[in-house]
């Protein structure tokens, strides 16, 4: 086993690099960028909601002569152009920035944001907590219902019990997270019925002022919204594949041998068939945590302004913050990496008997 790690920690240097080579590319290509949205501004034109400055707006911005390589620079100082590329280090060309930005990511060096004037890796620790908070809580609630649920499907297979649930759960599957916490808002937040829970933020205005017990409880009032609208989602297919995976196991020769033998169905269930059958979803903690932290919470942040990773990566996006992109794909993708490391090596913890260095 020790060999595969080995292996396994040996690629990931390899795959991240594959990873932002080709991101890398992909900017190049993409139309628009910092410097074009910079002269967009100075020309007068409306760059909001992510404008690439590419068809119609570029040809907005064009001007008079020139023979700048930007569209929208016609008619504007060839010396300010000149300031605004070495600004955002468009001054050297791609393959040598290529170099540099490899080179300063072997250190974790990640850069400065071309709009708030802060390191990228400022940024992140400074966001990681808002986003820690939603994944954590929405994970432990979605493991702590589904696994229960789940068991209990299994066993009342066929009943009233597994037919009702299966109702919410098809709920759960049909609406998205985005969407139910637009529902939360309008009925719990303001929108036109109850103004039980705040929209905006993890703490109030005078969280300072708070006693510790206060704080916590504002805290927690915050999470309910968010946390509820990201649960929804998450347990309903978690809570398929422990059903899924308890009936198979269950339905096993070994099963039936220990039944046999006069064991008790507790004794049975979570003696025998529990290890096996939760295989597949303790393994996949790891996987499931990296979704929910860095994929499912974008939206929920942006809808209830929660100022987290996914809202940083929307914003950055959005402006062509290229450094933060970048910064974030490179510190997303080695955290994922590690944690299918973290799953394989949680599939033999649990089970000892799966020896990928043997399949290997």
């Amino acid at each position: 086993m020790f060999a595969y790690i080995v292996r396994r920690i040996a690629l990931i240097p390899l795959t991240l690099f594959g990873i932002i080579t080709l991101n890398f590319v992909i900017a190049q290509i993409a139309p628009g960028g910092p410097v074009e949205i910079m002269l967009a501004h100075l020309q007068g034109i409306d760059t909001s909601a992510g404008s690439q400055l590419s068809g119609g707006n570029a040809d907005r911005v064009s001007g008079g002569g020139g023979n700048s390589k930007y569209r929208g620079a016609q008619g504007l100082d060839p010396e300010l152009i000149e300031r605004i590329e070495k600004q955002f280090g468009f001054d050297k060309p791609a393959p040598e920035r290529y170099v540099m930005m490899i080179k300063n990511y072997l250190t974790f060096d990640l850069g400065e944001s071309y709009y708030k004037s802060e390191r990228v890796t400022a940024l992140i620790i400074d966001k990681l907590p808002v986003s820690i908070s939603i994944g954590l809580w929405s994970t432990l609630i979605i493991y702590l219902v589904s696994i229960p649920l789940g068991i209990s499907k299994a066993v009342r297979d066929g009943s009233g019990f597994d037919v009702a649930t299966s109702y919410v759960i098809f709920i759960g599957y049909a609406v998205p997270a985005f969407l139910f916490a637009i529902f939360l808002i309008v009925i719990f937040a303001g929108g036109s019925y109850f103004s039980w829970f705040p929209l905006r933020g993890l703490t109030s205005d005078n969280w300072e002022e708070l006693s510790a017990l206060g704080k916590v409880k504002d805290y927690f009032w915050h999470l309910v919204l968010p946390v509820t609208a990201m649960t929804i989602g998450g347990f309903a297919s978690l809570t398929m594949l422990t059903k899924n995976s308890f009936l198979e196991e269950i339905n096993k020769q070994y099963v039936l041998t220990a039944r046999a033998k006069g064991l008790s169905q507790r004794r049975v269930l979570y003696g025998h068939v529990f290890r096996n059958a939760m295989l597949l979803v303790i393994a996949g903690f790891p996987a499931a945590l990296i979704e929910i932290l860095f994929t499912s919470s974008v939206l929920i942040e942006v809808i209830f302004s929660l100022d987290g990773l996914g809202l940083l990566g929307f914003e950055s996006t959005t402006n062509r913050d290229y450094p933060v992109i970048f910064g974030t794909l490179y510190i997303f993708s080695l955290v994922g990496l590690t944690l299918n490391l973290v799953s394989d090596l949680a599939y033999h913890v649990v089970d000892p008997r799966i020896d990928f260095e043997a399949q290997a």
